[in-house]
């Protein structure tokens, strides 16, 4: 996974995406997916690319938090959520679109493919019952 997660970072940084927002992007897929192991691990990581604290703790209604987070954070959350929840034809299309407004095409394929791969990552830790260790957040 370590390669794999490399190559995602490398063509999200050419697209010209944050660390901190691929951060987002992962704590959000792994909260949808309920996946505890990849939430401790990337709630650690978006504190080190100078996420707050507060933040994290409102990712869950970041829809609803009026200006706290960027018009493109939004874009890439709602992406990130539809790659996840799968809902229906016409709901993907929309955010996709909705998205294009803010952001370029390579801007929504890379986070399209942050968004696959921490499905694809939150699905192996699930399986595999990879343990959370007790630590604090730093």
């Amino acid at each position: 996974m370590g390669r794999f997660s490399k190559d995602i970072a490398k063509s999200y940084r050419a697209a010209g995406i944050s660390d901190r927002t691929a951060e987002l992007i992962n704590l959000r897929v792994s909260q949808i997916n309920g996946c505890a192991y990849c939430l401790d691990l990337h709630a650690r990581k978006a504190l080190g690319a100078s996420e707050t604290l507060q933040r994290i703790t409102l990712l869950r209604a970041w829809d609803e938090c009026g200006g706290l987070f960027t018009e493109e954070e939004c874009a890439a959350l709602a992406i990130a959520e539809a790659a996840t929840d799968l809902p229906n034809p016409e709901e993907r299309i929309a955010a996709v679109a909705s998205a294009r407004l803010v952001l370029s095409d390579e801007q929504v394929a890379a986070i399209q493919w942050i968004a696959i791969a921490m499905n694809a990552f939150n699905r192996i830790s699930i399986l595999l019952r990879h343990p959370v260790k007790e630590r604090e957040l730093s």
